[in-house]
């Protein structure tokens, strides 16, 4: 696929995420996604062996089947922008596999099988972690009409581990200064609740 191509699909890939997450109050919104897609980016100048197409598409597209937002199962939103701009089915299978890979939920302690997986991983993770993370969790608890503590509880069971669990050192060296804000921020929300 020549540049100007895959360029043209990115731009395409990040239409079809506005157009089905929107602005999504919860945190998995079109931001997140780019976001994810700018970390993984990131991670893959540093990282090398991958397939920057597979890391691209899979993380901008990472969110458009999520469980937490649809009932619909074997990506079925990704495989049809996929499918429509004329990605093999090989290749559509290997960023559905990447995709697949990203949940925390339904992938805690597995290790991704491939290099973009890792990579894609880790760029939503990072998203978890520091100042956004934080805002994140209280989004998506007020959405879900949790209460401070209740979302509090989130940063205990998932953020706080993100570290220990990143696969690229790319990753786990970004994550040092935001785990560190997130271990202040809560240090210092717990002082002022109690």
């Amino acid at each position: 696929m020549s540049l100007m191509n895959e360029q043209q699909l990115i731009s395409d890939a990040i239409e079809y995420v506005s157009e089905i997450l929107g602005n999504n109050s919860g945190g998995h919104d079109t931001a997140h996604s780019l976001r994810v897609y700018k970390n993984a980016l990131k991670i893959s100048e540093i990282e090398s062996g991958c397939n920057h197409t597979v890391v691209s598409l899979a993380a901008i597209l990472h969110d458009v089947d999520d469980h937490k937002l649809f009932d619909h199962e074997n990506n079925e939103n990704a495989r049809a922008f996929l499918n429509a701009n004329g990605i093999s089915d090989e290749l559509t299978d290997e960023i559905c596999r990447v995709i697949n890979s990203v949940s925390f939920s339904k992938n805690r302690g597995k290790k991704p099988q491939t290099i973009e997986g890792e990579i894609v991983q880790d760029a939503d993770r990072l998203d978890a972690l520091g100042a956004i993370g934080i805002a994140r969790t209280f989004a998506y608890g007020g959405e879900h009409g949790r209460s401070i503590e209740e979302s509090v509880q989130h940063f205990y069971d998932k953020l706080l581990l993100l570290k220990d669990e990143l696969n690229t050192d790319a990753a786990k060296a970004i994550a040092i200064r935001r785990h560190e804000f997130l271990e202040s921020y809560i240090a210092e929300l717990n002082e002022e609740i109690r």
